[in-house]
């Protein structure tokens, strides 16, 4: 039975509304296909340990792929470039610790409420995980929109060269009407399981 990973973006949680869209549409679909998506925290190392044992303890006797939406499409790309697994990218982060120093102080979570400080060395977590070159290009499909209000999608048009793109006029950071891509999601996914 393959496992599909999903990782959420930067504060949020398991309970985001694709998170919830992709769990649904694959108990409806794809029951087969187990579905796990762990509630990261905001911290570049707690998160990717997090990830990585979900990884570990999932391939020794099963198959994984991965979704990943905004910071989680930046996990994503660590994951893919690290275990050569396939992997798929909605508006993806690229290269994060350009952008974090905004959050530098108290935050609250977009959906749980919890509040956490992010630091300095939070940024350089981020900075440090970040691959310095694509190698696996083959093995991403990439979600944008071109109206992104949070990341510019050419940042990620540019880093991904040689993926699969989906890119679409309009939109937003959440990527709207994403349910209505999860079958060639799935489909693409599932191309290196079988």
């Amino acid at each position: 039975m393959p496992t599909l990973l999903y990782l959420h973006g930067f504060n949020s949680s398991s309970q985001s509304k694709k998170a919830l869209q992709t769990q649904h549409w694959l108990a409806v679909n794809a029951p087969e296909v187990e579905f796990i998506c762990p509630d990261l925290p905001p911290f570049a190392d707690q998160a990717f340990a997090i990830i990585e044992s979900v990884v570990k303890a999932s391939c020794k006797d099963k198959k994984i792929v991965v979704i990943g939406s905004s910071m989680g499409g930046f996990y994503a790309t660590c994951l893919i470039e690290r275990y050569n697994m396939l992997g798929v990218l909605i508006n993806p982060a690229v290269s994060p610790a350009r952008g974090l120093n905004s959050w530098i102080g108290e935050n609250k979570n977009y959906i749980t409420g919890e509040k956490w400080v992010f630091e300095k060395h939070h940024v350089i977590e981020f900075d440090v995980l970040d691959p310095l070159v694509i190698r696996q290009s083959h093995n991403y499909m990439v979600l944008l929109q071109t109206a992104d209000e949070i990341l510019d999608y050419r940042d990620a048009q540019t880093r991904y060269q040689g993926a699969r793109f989906v890119i679409e006029e309009g939109g937003d950071h959440s990527f709207m009407h994403y349910e209505q891509h999860l079958p060639d999601i799935y489909e693409f996914l599932m191309m290196g399981i079988t």
